[in-house]
């Protein structure tokens, strides 16, 4: 459930873990470590790491306000 926090919506765009793009309407949570994805290419194991996609409008249970 959102809710106001000193004035504020709890979305990520309020959030503290929150790094948008340059127009501010999509970015990553950066609260908890990015999570490892593997995967074959060509019978070879590749490695990245990414943060979860969220949107400026998303909201969690972890929102700390900036």
């Amino acid at each position: 459930m959102k809710t106001e926090t000193s004035g504020k919506t709890a979305t990520c765009a309020a959030c503290q873990y929150w790094s948008s793009d340059a127009k501010g309407k999509k970015g990553e949570c950066r609260r908890h470590a990015p999570q490892m994805l593997v995967f074959n290419v060509d019978d070879d194991v590749k490695y990245k790491s990414h943060f979860p996609a969220t949107s400026a409008s998303d909201w969690c249970g972890d929102f700390k306000a900036k």
